[in-house]
């Protein structure tokens, strides 16, 4: 039993590491990876654009939340939000070209930080690894 614990706390450490390096990262760029994560969202999704209830969805938060995070890449000039054309009480969104900007930063930032989280795993055990937390993760759902 004590394994199973050690397997939840391993996790639990991971991603407060990769959390606080990637958010120490992107602090040069006045950026989080919560508003990294939406900035993505926006730039994958069709015509860079979405309402707000479905960032919600996706992103698994509360709307005050995504709100917020919403609000602070408006200031900023990443995101701009419009009335849905065919009904108005929609909220959407759009990524804007300094948003775009910002992604590609990120991109080469997290690619970076992906390949030295990587260092010292072979090419077959990366596959494997991925490969296992995408098991893992469709477990949660």
């Amino acid at each position: 039993m004590r394994e199973r614990a050690a397997y939840v706390t391993l996790i639990k450490q991971i991603h407060d590491g990769l959390e606080k390096q990637a958010n120490n990262s992107l602090r040069a760029q006045d950026l989080t990876m919560s508003q990294v994560g939406v900035l993505m969202e926006l730039r994958f999704s069709p015509e860079k654009q979405m309402a707000l209830k479905e960032l919600e969805r996706r992103l698994h938060v509360a709307q005050s939340t995504a709100a917020g995070i919403v609000a602070r890449l408006e200031q900023k000039g990443f995101v701009e939000g419009f009335g849905d054309a065919s009904d108005r009480r929609i909220k959407m969104l759009r990524i804007t070209p300094a948003g775009e900007a910002c992604c590609r930063l990120a991109d080469r930032r997290m690619a970076a930080f992906e390949e030295a989280l990587l260092t010292g795993l072979t090419e077959a055990e990366r596959d494997t690894f991925f490969s296992l937390l995408k098991r893992v993760a469709g477990n949660l759902k």
